[in-house]
């Protein structure tokens, strides 16, 4: 059984001490899928959505949350990012949220990547809200990750190549 890292030996929540870690090379890709109406996809698809450029949005979305993570979620350090990038494509009804986060650090940038998927899903729906509610945010996962001192990881179930470059 693996050791809870976030906490002390009193049970109590505390941000791990990455001070005696290497500096690597760390990338991570994370997803997340919408599943748009009949009617969002044709506003997307006719450039007709009344808040605007829909993906150029949720891309800065995406990348402003990657780089505020550490200010979201608790236990969390603050990372210095050399790369973050979306990848939006529609698919059918589903809008597919690709993002990538690459840093040079004592710790991973998986959090920075799921968050970066996330708040660009978010932000997808609260451009096309207006246009119909029936939206569903899902599938949000790690696809994969690099680095440090447990290496590389990819999800098991990933249907298409989501190679780190």
């Amino acid at each position: 059984m693996s050791k809870l890292t976030h906490l002390n030996p009193s049970g109590e929540a505390h941000m791990v001490d990455v001070s005696d870690k290497a500096d690597t090379s760390r990338t991570a890709i994370a997803q997340s899928q919408v599943e748009l109406t009949p009617s969002i996809v044709t506003a997307i698809s006719d450039s007709n959505l009344p808040k605007g450029d829909l993906y150029a949005t949720a891309r800065i979305a995406g990348i402003q949350a990657a780089k505020k993570t550490s200010d979201l979620i608790p236990l969390c350090h603050p990372l210095p990012l050399s790369k973050v990038t979306l990848d939006i494509e529609l698919q059918g009804n589903t809008l597919i949220i690709t993002a990538l986060c690459k840093t040079t650090g004592k710790t991973g940038v998986e959090m920075e990547a799921l968050t970066a998927a996330s708040v660009a899903a978010l932000t997808v729906y609260d451009m096309c809200k207006g246009l119909d509610k029936g939206m569903v945010i899902s599938q949000t996962r790690l696809l994969e990750k690099s680095g440090g001192k447990s290496g590389s990881w990819r999800a098991e179930a990933c249907n298409e190549d989501h190679s780190i470059d």
